[in-house]
């Protein structure tokens, strides 16, 4: 499996990752594997494949426990990211707390859940508002110090904020959705980023399924499936997004690949410092992201991907009006 840096001074990780979400949320996509065998399973089948970068939160249920669990015995063989900083806040859903009190308390849970003495890559999943990010990174700075987390990173936060928290401490990775459907960051952040040396991180690098061929309609997701709410798949939007993903469906099958291999070849794509993270409970699926690495692109690709799917290609918001609230602190 090729290697990617975490940031000019960050470990090596496999230039793909393996994001373990839907390992411990029921109800995030349609599949999911809900028994700690089957994650086990998973993770262990990603670690065979090369797979040694993998990714969870203290918000994704059990996920924490299930990847600890499967990597008891093979701790030296992955780089492990977690992230905090989501809290429950009553009947308005999800909060965020930056609080350096918190930043401890959610580290020492983290450890306890993981079974682990260390962290290889500690986010802040989301910038609270209320709390200077100069605050926040201080207390994850004094984790380091301590021996509890390696490296530091942040998820979705706007480039000043990124200067401002790398001047605290070195930031080695930002993860931030990034994919075919979600091109943002190309405008402000991945300059920023390379600037600084610091590596982008890509979630969600398949579009929520779309770029994969996961479904045709609404009916090929479980009732409780979360992207039912979310706006890319309401409505008029949902059948404009799939028209697009349908292009690219075309190419992949010009191309002798998936759909997904070629959406995750284009992020691949976009430089050595760009690492994404796919997320999935089947292991069939874990094979075909992990072929994605094999697959090169040529000029003539690049050119009819950027047309087939243009900056901005995708309709509606990311997340719903409480999510999208949440982002670029």
């Amino acid at each position: 499996m090729e290697q990617r840096r975490l940031g000019k001074d960050g470990p090596a990780v496999s230039a793909i990752g393996f994001g373990a979400m839907s390992l411990g949320i029921a109800n995030v996509y349609t599949s999911s594997a809900q028994t700690l065998e089957a994650a086990i399973g998973v993770i262990e089948r990603a670690v065979e494949l090369g797979i040694n970068f993998l990714d969870t939160a203290d918000i994704y249920g059990d996920s924490e426990v299930k990847v600890g669990a499967a990597i008891r015995n093979r701790r030296q063989d992955v780089v492990l990211a977690t992230k905090f900083g989501f809290v429950p806040a009553g009947r308005e859903g999800r909060g965020i707390d930056g609080s350096p009190k918190h930043v401890q308390e959610a580290c020492d849970g983290s450890l306890k859940r993981l079974g682990v003495d260390h962290i290889d890559l500690y986010y802040l999943h989301r910038v609270d508002p209320s709390v200077p990010i100069e605050e926040t990174v201080g207390a994850m700075a004094e984790l380091v110090r301590q021996g509890k987390v390696r490296n530091l990173g942040l998820s979705e936060a706007a480039p000043d904020t990124v200067r401002r928290a790398h001047r605290v401490h070195r930031i080695a990775a930002v993860q931030n959705e990034y994919s075919l459907f979600t091109r943002d960051p190309e405008e402000e952040l991945l300059p920023t980023l390379r600037e600084l040396g610091i590596a982008l991180v890509a979630y969600s690098p398949l579009g929520r399924g779309f770029l994969g061929g996961r479904f045709r309609s609404l009916d090929d997701l479980a009732p409780d499936d979360w992207r039912r709410k979310n706006p890319r798949f309401q409505g008029e939007n949902f059948a404009r997004n799939l028209a697009v993903a349908d292009q690219m469906r075309a190419m992949a099958q010009e191309k002798g690949c998936t759909p997904a291999q070629l959406a995750l070849a284009w992020v691949l794509d976009r430089g050595k410092d760009v690492i994404p993270i796919p997320g999935t409970s089947s292991v069939a699926r874990l094979k075909e992201n992990a072929g994605s690495v094999r697959l090169k692109l040529t000029q003539a690709d690049r050119d009819r991907l950027d047309t087939a799917v243009p900056t901005g290609a995708a309709v509606g918001d990311r997340y719903d009006a409480q999510g999208q609230q949440l982002l670029k602190g």
